[in-house]
Formats: structure tokens, C-alpha cells, sequence
């Protein structure tokens, strides 16, 4: 299989280590072989690059999935790796650390004299809810804003108000309402579930940067995504909804084997280079 390219080089991408536990993904997608691993420090955060042979200045940040209670820098990294954090989890972390983790890492690279004209910023599930909340974040402190975010199948309601969540019970086999029921309670730790960071769904949206939504039609989370698009576009963000049919949550993770995945990476990858 060719590797799917995020640009027209690959970009050098950073993962944060998570300290927590490892979480019970396992990595879906082998990692290249002509991939380097660079263990670093960010900011005070455990973390490492993923270098591609002809990396561009550009970096691609990306927060991975699991309910901010499980996945890690080892589940994800076949898939970020192809296209970019990690963070603490909980209930050993819970809000606001993984918030936390994401402004030091976007504040390394800042810090490094990468421009953000040239920084993206990308997750998966939980990660795409981190995503967004950490813009929103980020343009509330007058913080220079990346060049554009690549939302895949984002968690962004932690109230679970979605429709789509009765409506795909049965078609989608990975998430359920009372499954992301624990892993909110783990997370949020008391914390309120309508915070617009924990649930940037709840967040004024204006003044973002360009978003891709990508969402599976048999996603018990495709209301997420499709809300997110509309709140984002009412705001005048520049929105590109993606829903791929019969698509499970997530299904980049299986690009290794599964067509749509590739397909999936590689219409990222022409968003990204757009907006570069």
C-alpha cells in the first residue's frame, strides 16, 4: 500500500506521551518504516516528533481518541504518523488537564518559531472535542490561531443531547451513550458538562480558522459532527462537512486495510495543502 501524505511533503508531526494509562486501543495501522521517532520536551510535557524523510516547516498537532480515559501515543500512531498529541487521562487527570496539555504543546511549537500560518491542528473522537475547545481557547487569549483543523468524527457534547445517539445505537458497534456516559463522569470529575471546554459545542465559534468534519454515516456521533458544522458555518467559519457512508467512528485508524480510511487521509490531505 502507498502511504497516504497529509501534504505535499509529509509534515512533521507531534505526539504528547501520555503518563497515564495506556487505554485499551491498540494501534490499528503498522507504523512506516521510514519513519523517525524523536522523544522530546514540551514545554514540560513528555513528547516525541514523528519525522518523515522531506518534512516541510509545517506541523501537524494531533490529539488522539478514547474518551479522554483511554488511547495513547501507541494506538494513534499509525494513523497521525500518515497524516501527526496525547495527553494526561483521566480519572487519574481529569478536566482541565488534558485542556492543559494541549495550550503547552501548541505553545511549543509557537515557541519554536513556527509560524501558525504553517501549524494544524487535528483529533480523533475526544481529541476533536480537545481540538476545537483549544482554538476557541486559543482566539479567547488573542493567541495567534493556526492555519486550520482537522476534526475526525469529534466528541464535542459531552451532555449527550444528540439525536444520532438513540438513532445509530444499533448500527454503530464502538460507542454508546452509556459507554460515553462513564467515560464523561471520569473526566469531568465534578466539573460541569456544559462548559464550552469541555463541550465545545456550547462555545461561540467565531472567528476560527477553516475546519474539516469528517463523521461516519453509522456513527452514533454524527450529530456531534453535523451540529459542529452548522454552529461553526452560522459563526461564518469556512466548514467542510465530510459524512462517508456505512463509515464506523473513526475508521481512519483501520487505513491500513480499509480503503475508506486511505480515501478518507488523502481528502485531508488536500484540505490541509488548500489552506498552507
Amino acid at each position: 500500500m502507498d502511504r497516504q501524505k497529509i501534504g505535499a511533503n509529509a509534515y512533521a508531526s507531534i505526539h504528547i506521551k501520555n503518563p497515564g494509562r495506556g487505554g485499551v486501543f491498540v494501534s490499528a495501522s503498522p507504523l512506516a518504516g521510514d519513519i523517525r521517532l524523536e522523544p522530546i520536551d514540551a514545554n514540560g510535557v513528555a513528547a516525541e516528533w514523528s519525522l518523515a524523510p522531506g518534512s516541510d516547516p509545517s506541523k501537524l498537532l494531533f490529539f488522539h481518541g478514547g474518551g479522554y480515559c483511554s488511547g495513547s501515543i501507541v494506538s494513534h500512531r499509525g494513523m497521525v504518523t500518515e497524516a501527526g498529541i496525547g495527553y494526561r487521562l483521566a480519572p487519574e487527570h481529569p478536566f482541565p488537564a488534558a485542556i492543559e496539555d494541549a495550550r503547552s504543546a501548541y505553545r511549543f511549537l509557537l515557541d519554536q518559531g513556527i509560524a501558525p500560518s504553517k501549524i494544524v491542528i487535528g483529533g480523533d473522537s475526544a481529541g476533536g472535542g480537545l481540538t476545537l475547545a483549544l482554538m476557541t481557547s486559543v482566539r479567547d487569549a488573542r493567541e495567534p490561531l493556526p492555519a486550520c483543523a482537522w476534526l475526525v468524527s469529534p466528541w464535542v457534547d459531552l451532555q449527550m443531547t444528540g439525536a444520532s445517539l438513540a438513532e445509530k445505537a444499533v448500527a454503530d458497534p464502538q460507542i454508546s451513550k452509556s459507554y460515553l456516559e462513564e467515560l464523561a463522569s471520569a473526566y469531568l470529575a465534578g466539573a460541569d458538562p456544559a462548559n464550552p471546554l469541555v463541550s465545545p459545542l456550547n462555545a461561540d465559534l467565531a472567528g476560527l480558522p477553516p475546519l474539516l468534519v469528517q463523521v461516519g454515516s453509522a456513527e452514533t456521533l454524527l450529530d456531534d459532527a453535523v451540529r459542529t458544522a452548522r454552529r461553526a458555518g452560522a459563526a461564518d467559519v469556512r466548514v467542510n462537512l465530510e459524512i462517508w457512508p456505512h463509515m464506523i467512528h473513526a475508521w481512519h485508524l483501520w487505513a491500513a486495510q480499509l480503503e475508506a480510511g486511505r480515501r478518507a487521509i488523502a481528502s485531508a490531505g488536500a484540505f490541509i495543502r488548500a489552506h498552507l
